[in-house]
């Protein structure tokens, strides 16, 4: 899964990636977690749109959200025939803001340091995303939205089973197209990214405490583990079924 990640590209960085005529100013982020407000790229007509939204999905369906799970991803290997996501990987699909995420070793003690994933080239990391309109007794609205998920690579397989649905540039622009790419099509997109993608190195234990966001989170405590060696494909693949 996918629990935390963090935003530190400058807005520029991400509008000249994305290509919205939105001009957001926002400042770095560096321990997003759920239920806060994310920023995600969209499509309306064909054009690019930034937009804020609750990390949480709401399906519309939903009557009280209170009665509801809190939902932060989706696995693209059921994302098709869920209720809660079947129209939203046909008709509303997004890209999360992103520079990288965090994760935690499967099976390891609590409290333990976490991970920081980030693109090896130093690029904005394009999430797979899904969002919804949620309408309240009242009328009120509000936009959710959950990151995609699919099966881990080598180098996550070591620490854990999952991992976001990492976008290619020319991945996004047919994940962001609405019109021509059917929910098929843009379930194929979402499979494991390259190893040679991403790189993973320790980050600080405060990450685990959400009330602390600052850049220091990103480097290691004095104690933290080297990171594991990367798993060979076929264990990976094989541990999804």
């Amino acid at each position: 899964m996918c629990g935390r990640f963090f935003v530190t590209s400058s807005p520029e960085t991400f509008r000249e990636a994305y290509g919205y005529d939105d001009r957001p100013n926002f400042p770095a982020r560096h321990n997003v977690a759920p239920t806060q407000p994310v920023a995600v790229v969209t499509s309306e007509h064909g054009r690019r749109r930034f937009v804020l939204m609750r990390w949480g999905f709401l399906p519309a369906w939903v009557k009280d959200p209170d009665d509801f799970p809190l939902v932060i991803n989706a696995r693209i290997e059921t994302a098709a025939e869920k209720p809660s996501f079947r129209n939203a990987l046909r008709y509303r699909r997004c890209v999360f803001l992103a520079d990288g995420f965090y994760e935690w070793r499967r099976g390891g003690p609590r409290g333990q340091a976490p991970y920081a994933i980030r693109r090896a080239d130093g690029r904005p990391m394009a999430l797979a995303g899904l969002w919804e309109t949620w309408s309240s007794r009242d009328g009120s609205e509000i936009d959710t939205a959950a990151i995609v998920t699919c099966g881990a690579n080598g180098l996550l397989a070591a620490i854990h089973e999952r991992m976001p649905a990492i976008l290619s540039p020319e991945a996004v622009d047919q994940w962001l197209d609405m019109r021509d790419v059917d929910a098929g099509r843009a379930s194929a997109l979402c499979r494991p990214a390259p190893e040679a993608w991403l790189s993973l190195a320790p980050a600080s234990r405060q990450v685990n405490d959400v009330r602390h966001d600052a850049a220091d989170l990103l480097r290691p405590d004095e104690d933290a583990p080297a990171p594991p060696p990367p798993e060979r494909p076929s264990e990976a693949q094989g541990s999804l079924f």
